[in-house]
């Protein structure tokens, strides 16, 4: 009788978090802190599942994508809906490293190894820094991580996220870090007079392979 083939994402998900941590995270303990170039505070960087977030730091980091994005949102053609932002950020399979001073969260990106059509990825739903965090590094340290997550989980083929267009500092954060635009990203519209308007968002990605 044939062995049932094992799915590399199913698996990655069905650990407990401190298995996918031993398993997929970057050996020893230099990924749990971060220090500030500038005033050399010391941040401490951790992994926690969705259901697992304490109610303080899901508003904290509620609060993140509400200062930083709802603007995007808002001048987006589906608004700002806070309740369907909620219900995204509790997704059963999605993780958060938390970056936490004094016990506050100062910084989060939330990340998913998951299929986008048919294609084992790690997908990076949301980072967001306090604006004491941004230009530091720190989210070019993080999404390091992000891809050496991804590494670690077989069979992961890319790192994808989605950015508003709009967001240009955003899209040239990606860029530099080797990002480009997916093939699956939506395609220009182009009106009747010929004019091509950009999509609203667009989806990049980084080759893991």
């Amino acid at each position: 009788m044939p062995s049932k083939k094992v799915n590399p994402i199913e698996v990655a998900n069905l650990k407990s978090i401190g298995d996918f941590i031993t398993e997929y995270l970057p050996p020893g303990e230099q990924w749990k802190t971060w220090i500030h170039p500038r005033t050399k505070d010391e941040y401490e960087v951790s992994l926690q599942t969705a259901k697992a977030l304490s109610e303080p730091d899901f508003e904290a980091c509620f609060y993140l994508i509400e200062f930083t994005s709802s603007t995007d949102y808002k001048n987006s053609k589906d608004g700002w809906k806070p309740r369907s932002k909620r219900k995204e950020m509790k997704l059963l399979d999605l993780k958060y490293l938390l970056v936490k001073r004094d016990s506050k969260v100062e910084g989060f990106v939330s990340l998913m190894p998951t299929y986008e059509d048919g294609c084992p990825v790690m997908y990076c739903y949301e980072i967001h820094l306090s604006p004491a965090l941004q230009g530091t590094g720190l989210g070019t340290a993080l999404m390091n991580l992000v891809g050496e997550i991804a590494a670690r989980i077989p069979g992961t083929e890319k790192v994808m996220l989605t950015c508003f267009t709009r967001n240009v500092r955003g899209v040239k954060f990606y860029e530099k870090l080797g990002y480009a635009k997916d093939e699956f990203s939506p395609p220009p519209k182009v009106l009747r007079n010929g004019t091509k308007v950009e999509a609203e968002y667009v989806i990049l990605s980084k080759d893991r392979r």
